[in-house]
C-alpha cells in the first residue's frame, strides 16, 4: 500500500493521564470490622471444605455453585448467630466463591481491566498500577498463611513449587498473566507477589498509534523493518512496553512464515496461525529436569523456523540467538533490559560471556554487529505514559566499536500544567540501509519520512 503523508488535521492526541486515587486509610472502627469480615470469610471457607465435594465443583456452572453456596453459608451464619444484611451476605458469598474457585482477595483486581500490575507486599499491603502510576488499594489477606495459600494455588497449577528450599518462582495464571513470587526466608516482611496482567485485548500497532506511543510514520518504518527481515532488538526498562511492542510488530510477519517463540513464562500474543510456542521448565524437587532458554533456542533451530522470537534474553542464550540470526533466520526478534540502545548492545556482549564460550570482546561485538540490524528503545516516562524513544540501525564496525545511526527519536521538551511530559517525535535526517530491502519487499519508504522537518506528530 502506497504511503500517504499525514496532514496536520489528522493528528491524534494522546489521552490525558488520569490522576491516581489517593491512598485510603481505615479508622479504628472500620479496621476492626474489616478484620472481623476477613476472619469470618476464612472460617466459613474452612467449614465449607468439610461439607462440599471440590472435585464436583469443577463440573458445575458458576451460578449453580453460587446458589448452593449461598444456602450453605446462610445455614452457617444462623448457627453462628452472625447477623448480616443482604448486601453483606452477597459480598460474603462472592468472597468465599473467589476463595474456592479463584485467587481470593486478588479476584476483584484481576477482573479490573484498568489495572495492569498487582504488587503484594505482604498480607496487608497491596499496590496496583493504573495508567502507568502506582496506587495502594484496600485489598488485604488474613495473614501470611492466607497469602501463601494463594501463591501455592498459582504455582501448583503450572506444575511448579515454592517453599523455603525453593523460595522464589516464575509462573503464569490461566489467562496468561505473568506471576513472580518470593517467600520466607528471602522475603523478610511477608511473602511478595507480583502479577503482570495479560491484556485481554491484543494491543496492535493501531492502538499504540492512538495512544501516542508510536507515531504513524514510525509504525510504517517498523512494518518495513519486519518485511525486509531485519533482526530486531527491543530494549527498555521494566514495565516500559517491550513485550507489547514486540507483539505489535509481530503482526507484520507474513502468515505463511513459521514462527517459533521461546519464553520463560509464555505471554506473547502473536496473531499468526503458524506459531510454535516453547516455554522453559525449572528443575524439579531433586534439582533435575531443568530446561533453559538456551536449550530451547538450540532445539528451535531443528524445528525449521522462518523466524525465532525470544521473549527476553537474559543469559547465555544470547549467543545462540545471535548464531541463529547469523545463519539464515533473518527477521528474528528479542527484547533485553537496558536503558539506551548502546547499553543494550553492551548487555548482549556481557551475556555472550555467560555462555561459557571463549570469545574475545572484538569477536563478540562483530557477532552482534552482523546479527542485529535494528535496536528500538522504549521507555515509561515520568507521567506513566510509554513511548518509543529511539529507533536505531546498526551499520557495522569501526575498529573495536559497533557503529550505529539513529533514525527516529523522541525529544522531551518539558511538562504541562497537569504535570504530563511534553515532547515530540522527530526524524534525524538519516535514511536507513534497509531502505532498498524494504522496497524489494513491497514497502515504499518516501524520502520525506526521514527529513528532519517532517511532521511526525
Amino acid at each position: 500500500m502506497k504511503w500517504s503523508v499525514k496532514r496536520t488535521e489528522d493528528k491524534k492526541e494522546a489521552p490525558e493521564a488520569e490522576i491516581p486515587t489517593p491512598l485510603q486509610t481505615l479508622d479504628g472502627e472500620q479496621d476492626e470490622a474489616k478484620r472481623h469480615g476477613l476472619d469470618l470469610k476464612v472460617s466459613i471457607h474452612r467449614a465449607l471444605l468439610d461439607r462440599i465435594n471440590l472435585s464436583a465443583l469443577e463440573k458445575m456452572p458458576r451460578e449453580q455453585i453460587r446458589a448452593e453456596l449461598s444456602e450453605i453459608i446462610s445455614e452457617i451464619l444462623v448457627q453462628r448467630h452472625e447477623a448480616l444484611n443482604r448486601t453483606e451476605r452477597t459480598a460474603l458469598v462472592d468472597d468465599v466463591l473467589d476463595e474456592l474457585l479463584g485467587l481470593g482477595p486478588l479476584e476483584p483486581l484481576l477482573q479490573d481491566d484498568s489495572i495492569t500490575d498487582i504488587l503484594v507486599n505482604g498480607p496487608k499491603v497491596v499496590f496496583v498500577e493504573r495508567n502507568g502510576l502506582l496506587e495502594r488499594v484496600r485489598t488485604e489477606f488474613q495473614d501470611d498463611r492466607h497469602l501463601m495459600r494463594i501463591i501455592q494455588k498459582i504455582v501448583s497449577a503450572v506444575g511448579r513449587r515454592i517453599d523455603e528450599s525453593s523460595p522464589f518462582v516464575d509462573a503464569r495464571l490461566a489467562d496468561g498473566s505473568r506471576v513472580n513470587a518470593i517467600v520466607h526466608p528471602l522475603a523478610v516482611d511477608g511473602s511478595l507477589l507480583s502479577i503482570r496482567k495479560f491484556a485481554k485485548k491484543r494491543i496492535g500497532m493501531d492502538r499504540l498509534i492512538d495512544l501516542g506511543s508510536v507515531p504513524e510514520p514510525m509504525a510504517h518504518v517498523m512494518r518495513a523493518v519486519v518485511a525486509s527481515r531485519r533482526n530486531v532488538l527491543i530494549s527498555g526498562g521494566t514495565g516500559s512496553g517491550k513485550t507489547t511492542l514486540l507483539n505489535a510488530m509481530s503482526s507484520y510477519i507474513d502468515e505463511r512464515e513459521r514462527i517459533v517463540t521461546i519464553e520463560d513464562s509464555a505471554e506473547l500474543q502473536l496473531q499468526q496461525e503458524h506459531v510454535a510456542r516453547l516455554e522453559t521448565r525449572p528443575p524439579n524437587i531433586e534439582g533435575k529436569g531443568e530446561v533453559t532458554q538456551r536449550d530451547l533456542v538450540k532445539n528451535a533451530l531443528r524445528m525449521r523456523p522462518d523466524r525465532i522470537i525470544v521473549g527476553e534474553v537474559r543469559s547465555g542464550e544470547a549467543f545462540d540467538m545471535l548464531q541463529a540470526m547469523n545463519t539464515g533466520h533473518d527477521g528474528s526478534m528479542t527484547t533485553v533490559h537496558a536503558n539506551t540502545p548502546r547499553d543494550a548492545l553492551s548487555r548482549i556482549e556481557q551475556m555472550i560471556g555467560m555462555s561459557g564460550i571463549e570469545i574475545g570482546a572484538r569477536s563478540a561485538r562483530a557477532q552482534i554487529a552482523s546479527a542485529v540490524n535494528v535496536v528500538i528503545q522504549v521507555g515509561r516516562l515520568a507521567d506513566g505514559r510509554r513511548r518509543v524513544l529511539s529507533l536505531s540501525e546498526l551499520t557495522g564496525m569501526e575498529g573495536d566499536t559497533i557503529t550505529m545511526q539513529e533514525i527516529y527519536r523522541f525529544r522531551v521538551s518539558g511538562r504541562d500544567d497537569r504535570n504530563n511530559v511534553m515532547g515530540r517525535f522527530e526524524a534525524t535526517g538519516i535514511r536507513p540501509k534497509f531502505h532498498g530491502d524494504a522496497v524489494s519487499a513491497g514497502i515504499e519508504l518516501p524520502a520525506e519520512l526521514f527529513r528532519p522537518d517532517f511532521d511526525m506528530n
